[in-house]
């Protein structure tokens, strides 16, 4: 300290000199231009209390930033901006020294030295190329950005040293570079207008990307897809084949989905009977040590869905695999849980009979029909019960259903997967393509087979590449061709500017070509237009909204299948027999909505089977919990828990506000003022009609609600059968009020990888 009592900053190059409090106070005057209710003075003197002497030039400038985001309220939402443009002005002096970015040709060149930029963007673009579009960055709409937005952008997407916190670049350039390489192939004479056009759509949060391709994109590290799913046989060579496949890919950035269905139960004879097998557990560990070997490049950690049938010889050790209560010895607890449902189950629990148990390994028949063919699953399913030399044994449905949607109450993470609806309401043929299996967050429904070895050419790994599109940014529908058509371009092209560090995943994709497009902000969108997730008020527009959604990328991909051909693996689609989403959705739905279509169905089949399509899914819904943020949206398709939502991520307490506070703050329907599940549920069983692959849907209880505080396994089953009923194929989480999230709707951060996963 001074002599006259200054405090002294150290500057980054190790000099001593007194504050600056003129230059600090110039810096928030600027960040504040242009916004309501925020006060300088507030966040000087907030900030000033925690200076201390020798203070470093970058701790000044996070206490500043830290000093405005804790003024983000419901009355005072503008101070999401304000710390936001703090974060930008400190993120660029870190990434240029200065304020102001290079030109994009010099910046790229640079990275591309450093090895951080993959270096055929120099080869593929030309000098006049990188003017152009140098001309065209906007690096003002950093100033949109609200705080959350910055914090995960650099938390988790800008291109950075993540040991010394060195970070190489800012939101524009990322937004920019990612467009220049996913359409980098594309000929000379429209390259650069599609390079525009999605660097617009990105930047002005028309549409959001998963972290896969935020983060890796313009990297050396080309492998983007989200979803990663693996299926794993019966045999030791498939178990370590699949678990070598897992740390692959969660190595880069993918979350998983494990089908470890085909496993046998313990004290199953191995070799004749020369030996016991273990059953799964030892093999549910393996898988786990393999998810948790990497954190996904420094992006996540690492994480993953296992999936089994309920009518699996160990499905009650299973169940409780997650919870508190047993040891280590007996639970694995670091994976999340998918188990797979049918009819005929579902028929057991309402006729109040027995379900009985089977090792899979032992009923081969019956597991493959149990996907692929429902009338052969229950007939077999009915001679297997009373073959005596089969090793089997029953308990009672409600027993079993109990157990079940009491672990997923406890625990929050054991999911459910309809693998008859995954299957009958399907873009593939279950009879050549059956779908077994979902991702790590419920949204993906793909068709995969065992691998046998890493290099085994009959095995299929599903990959999915997601995006989403964001419905609070629409005023017409009218708008959605023009962005079908550019994600669907962009995401096509992705598919061939990846790599894929397992041939069967490069086969398989190469012949699906499987996309995966959803929506986020659907809560901003129905407080638009005044409507409820409650009272059925918003059945006929999402009625007409995602029939738009699914209708208007379908007419894309048969642009692209014009253009480059359909996906060598059209034939095995339904879509090849002329059969669309509308076709063989769930009727029950036609008794809570009575909207119909309104676009031209019929011309778009005589289309498809004409052309075929360039790919063989093309929407799936996912959370898109970090990705939203990006575009300050509400995320996927849930709805918020408070105005304000308080959101923990390991880069700390992030504060997300509601987009448009002002005029909407009385129309959105938070979390916890809806009665209950009925009207969300009847809600995604309508938008189920339309997307091809699935929904991440989660079911909310607040037990305050009920007698004694208690939720009742009355009202669990009701909800779990209502989904069923309206042809949901997949739930995602279960959310229970515990009182601390009363005053900002706290949220803890989602796993999800298309939370980017988109998205």
């Amino acid at each position: 300290m001074t002599s006259s009592g200054t405090l002294q900053v150290t500057k980054r190059d190790g000099r001593l000199e007194a504050i600056d409090l003129d230059k600090i106070h110039r810096v928030i005057t600027w960040a504040a231009q242009g916004l309501e209710k925020v006060s300088v003075s507030q966040v000087e003197l907030q900030a000033q209390l925690q200076f201390y002497d020798g203070i470093r030039t970058r701790d000044i400038h996070e206490t500043l930033i830290k000093s405005a985001a804790d003024l983000i309220a419901e009355d005072t939402p503008d101070y999401q901006y304000l710390a936001a443009r703090l974060a930008i002005f400190h993120l660029r002096k870190i990434a240029y020294g200065q304020f102001e970015p290079p030109h994009l040709h010099t910046h790229v060149s640079r990275l591309v030295a450093l090895g951080k930029y993959d270096g055929h963007l120099l080869d593929d673009y030309s000098a006049a190329d990188f003017d152009a579009l140098n001309a065209h960055l906007d690096h003002w709409r950093d100033m949109d950005f609200a705080y959350a937005a910055v914090q995960q952008l650099e938390g988790k997407y800008l291109v950075q040293d993540r040991v010394t916190r060195q970070v190489y670049e800012s939101p524009q350039f990322l937004f920019m570079l990612v467009a220049m390489c996913l359409f980098a192939a594309y000929p000379t004479a429209t390259r650069l207008d599609h390079v525009r056009r999605f660097y617009d759509a990105l930047s002005r949060f028309r549409i959001s990307l998963p972290t896969p391709i935020m983060a890796g994109v313009r990297t050396p590290t080309r492998q983007f897809s989200s979803c990663v799913l693996i299926e794993c046989d019966d045999s030791l060579d498939s178990i370590n084949a699949t678990t070598s496949a897992i740390v692959r890919y969660v190595s880069q950035r993918a979350g998983i989905g494990i089908n470890a269905g085909r496993i046998r139960a313990v004290g199953s004879p191995i070799r004749g009977g020369e030996a016991q097998h273990t059953g799964c557990l030892p093999f549910f560990k393996l898988f786990q040590a393999a998810v948790k070997s990497c954190s996904q490049g420094g992006v996540r950690g690492g994480a993953a869905t296992l999936f089994y049938p309920l009518w699996h010889w160990e499905v009650e050790s299973l169940l409780v695999l997650k919870n508190n209560r047993g040891v280590e010895e007996n639970r694995v607890r670091h994976l999340d849980y998918g188990v797979q449902i049918n009819r005929l189950l579902y028929q057991r629990l309402i006729k109040g009979q027995s379900i009985t148990l089977f090792s899979p390994h032992e009923v081969p028949d019956l597991y493959e029909a149990f996907f692929a063919d429902q009338e052969a699953f229950e007939r077999l399913y009915v001679q297997y019960e009373q073959h005596e030399s089969i090793r089997k044994r029953s308990l009672p449905a409600t027993e079993l259903f109990s157990l079940l949607m009491q672990e997923r109450a406890g625990t929050g993470r054991i999911y459910i997967q309809n693998v008859d609806h995954c299957n009958t309401h399907s873009p593939f043929d279950p009879a050549s393509a059956p779908v077994r299996q979902s991702n790590l967050c419920m949204e993906i429904a793909l068709p995969t087979r065992p691998l046998q070895d890493l290099h085994d050419p009959e095995g299929e790994i599903a990959l999915c590449t997601l995006s989403a599109i964001n419905l609070g940014t629409l005023q017409s529908l009218d708008e959605l061709p023009q962005l079908a058509d550019l994600l669907v371009r962009a995401l096509d092209a992705l598919l061939d500017y990846q790599d894929y560090p397992v041939a069967a995943a490069q086969h398989a994709t190469r012949q699906r070509r499987t996309l995966g497009i959803g929506v986020i902000n659907y809560a901003c969108y129905l407080a638009r237009h005044g409507l409820r997730y409650s009272d059925g008020s918003a059945l006929a527009l999402t009625h007409r909204t995602f029939e738009a959604i699914q209708y208007h990328l379908l007419k894309a991909s048969v642009q692209r299948a014009r253009e480059a051909g359909a996906c060598p693996g059209f034939s095995e689609t339904r879509y090849a027999q002329g059969i669309l989403p509308i076709d063989t959705y769930k009727k029950d739905l036609d008794g809570i909505c009575h909207e119909p279509l309104h676009l031209d169905w019929e011309g778009l089949r005589a289309d498809i089977r004409h052309w075929g399509l360039r790919h063989s899914t093309l929407t799936a819904l996912m959370p898109s919990e970090t990705s939203s943020q990006i575009a300050n949206a509400t995320n996927g398709i849930e709805p918020p828990r408070g105005l304000v939502s308080v959101k923990q991520s390991k880069d700390g307490i992030l504060r997300q506000v509601v987009p448009d506070i002002g005029p909407l703050r009385d129309r959105y329907e938070l979390l916890w003022q809806m009665p209950g599940n009925e009207g969300y549920l009847q809600l995604v069983g309508v938008m189920q009609k339309f997307v091809d692959q699935a929904i991440s849907a989660n079911t909310s209880y607040d037990p305050q609600r009920f007698e004694g505080g208690r939720v009742p396994m009355k009202q669990l089953l009701k909800d779990l059968l209502t989904a069923y009923k309206y042809g949901l194929k997949t739930l995602y989480y279960h959310h229970t009020r515990d009182g601390a999230d009363d005053a900002h709707g706290s949220l803890p951060e989602d796993d999800c990888a298309s939370g980017a996963c988109a998205i």
